[in-house]
C-alpha cells in the first residue's frame, strides 16, 4: 500500500469516528497531556500535517485502516474459538 498523505490519514481517522489520540493510542504511537489539559500526539499531529517531513509508511496505514474496517481488499475477522466448530 502506498503512503498516504497527511489528507488521506486524516480522511481514514476521520471516517473511522476517531480523534487524532484514540488513533494514536491504536497505533500504538505516545500520548501526552496537551497545554490545555486534554491528551494529544503529536506524532500523529506531525502524520497528518503538509507541512511536516513525516509520513505514516504504507503497511502501517494499511494495518490502520484494517483495524478501522476501511481496507480496500480486507477484512479482519475473529478467529473461533479452540473447540468449536467451523463451517
Amino acid at each position: 500500500m502506498p503512503v498516504p498523505t497527511g489528507d488521506q490519514l486524516k480522511a481514514a481517522r476521520t471516517a473511522a469516528g476517531l480523534s487524532q489520540a484514540q488513533a494514536a493510542e491504536l497505533m500504538g504511537y505516545p500520548l501526552q497531556t496537551g497545554s490545555r489539559g486534554g491528551v494529544q500526539s503529536r506524532t500523529w499531529q506531525a502524520l497528518e500535517s503538509m507541512s511536516d517531513e513525516r509520513n505514516m509508511q504504507g503497511p502501517v496505514f494499511a494495518m490502520f485502516l484494517l483495524l478501522t474496517g476501511q481496507h480496500p481488499d480486507f477484512v479482519l475477522a475473529a478467529r473461533p474459538a479452540e473447540g468449536s466448530a467451523t463451517g
